[in-house]
């Protein structure tokens, strides 16, 4: 049997997801014609707009769809930054981005952006403080996300919001692993762009979006149609976008903080020596140093016990350099940053999938550790 626990990766679509994907798959029309196809098409994605806008609080006109998380914090991050240089170049953002953000901002750098990396603390979190001493008035624009995708920590963003309510900085957030998870509302938070991809909570993969505050600075990246209101050209992806609806609403039971609990009481029973990185973390991430272990064998060994984690981001999970997170938390050096392995659940995770996993990895450490 495979346990599959790297949601945060990407979640296997929902089965009412992908009924109604399959069933969507049959409105055929672009949602740009006039005629009565086209117009089916339209009402579909009309529709799910307001959905997926009621999820955060916003505007159905102040939803972008997108091909993912992605393209949403590139948009976001070039969009304003393009839009805004006449008024300065300074950016803000944090040492633990998702590279999404953390790529974008390095290649605005080498075209003349000045970009301020803030640090975190060992708990993985910034300080509210930092960001007001970095804020100087060339700032346009910045960009932390709502928590983080290797650790789970949850940062300050309302905090972050209200600081930035007297600046004319613009506020972007990368909600893509708090979405379905943690409540979001744009209003309470203060930001002015929130970036969402749907693989993430059952959805398909290949959409997203992006939220823009109404009449926030802009400059789109993608020219062609006039679709999503001028801001993003390409048609529509119906079928995406209907399913990523039904992922947001659909019922989803979970016990993630169950889970946290019964696998840490497993370990403990068996002796085992481990540490919990983060705090104030999504109850869905569950990143843990094993003392006296690698990262490497650990997941071999896990692997072929049929059991599916990481190391951190799925993005760099075949690299050998350690986290950009862990680093930013521990620094150079610092034994986490080889021992750390990142479980992560979802709406069809177990309880007994939970206890097999905790039990498996007591059994692989305490090998590993008497070798």
């Amino acid at each position: 049997m495979t346990i599959y626990l790297d949601y945060a990766a990407t979640s296997p679509m929902h089965p009412e997801v992908i009924a109604q994907m399959v069933e969507a798959m049959t409105i055929y029309g672009n949602p740009s014609s006039v005629h009565q196809i086209g117009r089916q098409a339209r009402k579909a994605v009309d529709e799910a707009r307001v959905s997926i806008a009621k999820s955060i609080g916003a505007k159905d006109t102040e939803i972008i769809f997108t091909s993912g998380g992605t393209e949403a914090d590139n948009t976001a991050i070039f969009g304003v930054a393009y839009a805004q240089q006449h008024k300065g170049k300074h950016i803000i953002t944090t040492q633990i981005e998702h590279h999404a953000v953390l790529h974008a901002c390095e290649k605005l750098e080498k075209e003349g952006f000045d970009i301020t990396y803030l640090p975190v603390d060992s708990t993985g979190r910034v300080c509210v403080t930092d960001v007001q001493k970095a804020l100087r008035e060339d700032t346009i624009l910045v960009t932390i996300m709502l928590a983080n995708n290797e650790v789970g920590t949850i940062q300050p963003i309302a905090e972050i919001g209200q600081l930035l309510a007297t600046h004319s900085a613009i506020f972007h957030t990368d909600a893509v692993q708090a979405y379905g998870v943690l409540p979001i509302d744009v209003e309470a938070l203060g930001v002015d762009y929130l970036s969402v991809s749907a693989h993430k909570i059952g959805g398909p993969k290949g959409i997203g979006f992006l939220y823009q505050r109404s009449k926030a600075p802009f400059k789109p990246l993608l020219h062609g149609g006039q679709q999503e209101r001028m801001r993003r050209a390409s048609t529509e992806n119906v079928p995406a976008i209907i399913a990523f609806a039904t992922a947001v609403t659909v019922k989803k039971t979970v016990q993630y903080e169950t889970f946290k609990k019964r696998m840490e009481e497993i370990w403990q029973n068996n002796g085992i020596m481990y540490r919990v990185n983060g705090v104030q973390t999504l109850p869905q991430i569950f990143n843990v140093s094993f003392v006296g272990t690698d990262v490497e064998a650990m997941l071999v060994n896990l692997d072929m016990a049929g059991i599916c984690v990481s190391s951190g981001s799925a993005c760099t999970a075949g690299a050998i350099d350690p986290s950009h997170v862990l680093v930013a938390m521990y620094g150079e050096g610092a034994p986490e940053l080889r021992n750390a392995i990142r479980f992560s659940f979802g709406f069809a995770t177990t309880i007994e999938e939970i206890e097999q996993t905790a039990t498996t990895v007591a059994q692989i450490v305490s090998r590993l550790v008497n070798l």
